[in-house]
C-alpha cells in the first residue's frame, strides 16, 4: 500500500497473520576426505574441492574405481604371531606393497551398504596415475609450507556437512591421529558437525590395551564431543572374489613356484609366450588358472580377506544416515546390525568394552562393535569421546544440539536488523516455540509437556539489559531437555512369601 494516502479509492493491505518457521536441518550428511582413483566432473579438476553426491554410481562416474593393491606372497616366521594359510604344505602370509594401501573406495561401499545417501567428496589427490603405489602424507590433510591451505579450511565455507569421516588417514598408523585432533578442533569452530573415528588397524601381535591407551594418549583432550570413535575393525565382503585376480600379485611373485598342478604351470608358460596385454586374454589366463589349481583361488580369497578389513567409519556414517531418516537424530546410533559385515576383526568381551566404554582419566569412551550369537554384528556403544561428560555424554545428544542449534540460527537470520522491540521479540520466541513442540511431539524431547521439555527466553528483564538494546544485541535463551539412551537397563528380582 502507498506509505502515503493522496487519491480517493479502495487499498488493500495484507499483513502476515503468523511468525516465521524453522526447518530442521539436515542431519546426516557426511563428508569423506581421502584419495580417489580420478577427481574430474564435465572436464573440470575437483581436487580440494567438496563435491556433493547421491549414490555410489554417481561417485564412480566423478571419482571412479579402487586402487589395484598388490600383494607378495611370502614365508610365515614362526617367530611372528601372524594370521598365516597353508600352501603346499607350508606356512605363507600374504602382506600388501607399501604405499598400496587405500581405504577409501571401500568405505564409500560400505557406507552405502549401511543405508548412506546423500554426502559429499573431498579428494585430496588422486592414484589413478600412480599404479606401482602412492604416498598417504597427512600433510594432504593439514596443509604444509607448499600448501598452505587446509582441507578443513576448505569445508569452513561448506554448511551442509555434519560428519567428518577420513579412512586413508589410518594407513599412518598413530602418526595420523595428529589429523584427528584438527578435525575436533574444526568442530568445534564451526559447531554444525562431528567427526566419525578408527583407531588404527590391529595386527595379529598388538594388544588391545595398548592401542587404545595409543588412541588415547595421542588424541588430544580438547573439544572431544565433537568426536566419537569406533573399534575394532570390521571383516566385510564388499570387495568380490570376481574383483580379485592374478594382477592384485606383486611382478615378483612366481606362481609357477606356489602352485603345483602340472597343468597350471603350462598355463602359465603359454600366458608368458604369447606375451599378451589386452583384456580378454587376461580374463582367459585367470578363470585357466582357476580351474586348474585350487591354490591359485587360496592365495586370491587370503588377498581378498586383507583387502575387505576394514575401517569402522564408513559403516558408522551410513548407520547415522539410516538411523537418523528411521527414527530421528535423537535416537542413538547403537544397537543396529551392520551390513555387509562377516564380523568384526577381533571379539572385544563383555568385561573388556568396561574399560573402552568408561575411562576415568579422561573419559575417553570408545564404541565397541561386538557380535552376538544368533543375531549378527552389531553397534554397541553410543558414546562421544567425552565420555565422563554429562551434557556431551552421548553422541545423539551432541547431534541433536547441532541440528536444533543449526535450524534456530538459519531461522533467526530473518530477524537480523529487525526493530529490537517487545514486538520482534514475540515473533521470535513464536517461532521457536513452534519449532521445539514439534521436536517434542516426535519424541526428541523429554517432558509430559511442553514446558518440561523446553523454554526460550527473550526479552527487556528477562535476558537483555538496556544497554543490550542500545548496543543492538537481541540475546535469546533456550534450555532444552534432550532424552538419552537408557544405556544400562538394571531389572531387580525379589522373592515375596507366599500370599495364599
Amino acid at each position: 500500500m502507498p506509505s502515503t494516502l493522496k487519491t480517493p479509492g479502495v487499498y488493500i493491505e495484507e499483513k502476515n497473520a503468523f511468525p516465521g518457521s524453522a526447518v530442521a536441518v539436515a542431519t546426516a550428511v557426511p563428508v569423506f576426505i581421502g584419495y580417489t582413483e580420478k577427481a574430474q566432473r564435465n572436464g573440470k579438476s575437483l581436487i580440494g574441492k567438496p563435491t556433493r553426491i547421491t549414490s555410489f554410481a554417481e561417485y564412480v562416474e566423478d571419482f571412479g574405481a579402487g586402487f589395484k593393491s598388490k600383494f607378495t606372497v611370502v614365508d610365515a616366521d614362526p617367530a611372528v604371531k601372524q594370521e598365516t594359510f597353508t600352501l603346499n604344505g607350508k606356512p605363507k602370509v600374504v602382506a600388501i606393497n607399501k604405499n598400496h594401501v587405500a581405504y577409501f573406495y571401500n568405505s564409500i561401499r560400505l557406507f552405502y551398504a549401511n543405508g548412506g545417501g546423500t554426502c559429499y567428496i573431498l579428494s585430496v589427490n588422486t592414484y589413478g596415475d600412480k599404479p606401482d603405489g602412492f604416498e598417504i602424507s597427512a600433510a594432504d590433510f593439514i596443509g604444509s609450507a607448499e600448501k598452505p591451505v587446509s582441507v578443513f579450511d576448505t569445508l569452513e565455507k561448506e554448511f551442509e556437512p555434519t560428519l567428518i569421516v577420513i579412512p586413508d588417514i589410518l594407513a599412518l598408523g598413530k602418526d595420523g591421529y595428529g589429523v584427528y585432533t584438527q578435525v575436533l578442533a574444526h568442530c568445534a569452530k564451526v559447531q554444525s558437525r562431528m567427526g566419525i573415528f578408527d583407531l588404527k588397524k590391529q595386527e595379529p601381535a598388538d594388544i588391545t590395551d595398548d592401542l587404545v591407551l595409543e588412541f588415547r594418549s595421542n588424541i588430544g583432550i580438547n573439544s572431544l564431543n565433537y568426536g566419537a570413535a569406533y573399534y575394532p575393525w570390521l571383516k566385510t565382503n564388499v570387495v568380490q572374489p570376481g574383483e580379485i585376480d592374478f594382477e592384485n600379485l606383486d611382478a615378483s611373485v612366481k606362481l609357477e613356484d606356489l602352485l603345483t598342478e602340472q597343468t597350471a604351470k603350462d598355463v602359465i608358460t603359454r600366458f608368458k609366450e604369447k606375451n599378451a596385454t589386452d583384456e580378454n586374454s587376461k580374463k582367459n589366463f585367470h578363470q585357466s588358472l582357476k580351474a586348474s589349481d585350487p591354490a591359485y583361488t587360496h592365495i586370491l580369497e587370503e588377498i581378498r580377506a586383507k583387502l575387505n578389513e576394514l575401517p569402522p567409519s564408513g559403516a558408522m556414517a551410513g548407520i547415522y544416515t539410516f538411523v537418523d531418516n528411521s527414527r530421528g537424530v535423537w535416537k542413538s546410533p547403537a544397537n543396529v546390525s551392520v551390513s555387509m559385515v562377516n564380523a568384526p576383526a577381533i571379539n572385544i568381551s563383555h568385561e573388556q568394552q568396561q574399560n573402552l566404554n568408561v575411562d576415568v582419566m579422561g573419559g575417553f569412551s570408545i564404541n565397541v562393535i561386538r557380535p552376538f550369537p544368533g543375531i549378527g554384528t552389531l553397534v554397541w556403544g553410543a558414546r562421544t569421546l567425552d565420555g565422563n561428560s554429562q551434557d556431551w555424554r552421548y553422541i545423539n545428544v551432541r547431534r541433536t544440539l547441532i541440528m536444533i542449534e543449526q535450524s534456530l540460527k538459519l531461522a533467526t537470520r530473518s530477524y537480523v536488523f529487525e526493530p529490537n522491540d517487545a514486538g520482534t521479540w514475540i515473533t521470535v520466541k513464536s517461532m521457536m516455540t513452534n519449532f521445539l513442540t514439534n521436536l517434542w511431539k516426535q519424541g526428541a524431547l523429554a517432558g509430559a509437556v511442553p514446558e518440561q521439555a523446553f523454554d526460550v527466553q527473550v526479552g527487556l528483564g528477562a535476558t537483555m539489559t538496556p544497554n543490550d538494546i542500545l548496543d543492538g544485541i537481541m540475546r535469546i535463551t533456550v534450555k532444552v531437555a534432550i532424552v538419552r539412551p537408557a544405556e544400562f537397563i538394571v531389572i531387580t528380582f525379589q522373592q515375596q512369601q507366599q500370599q495364599s
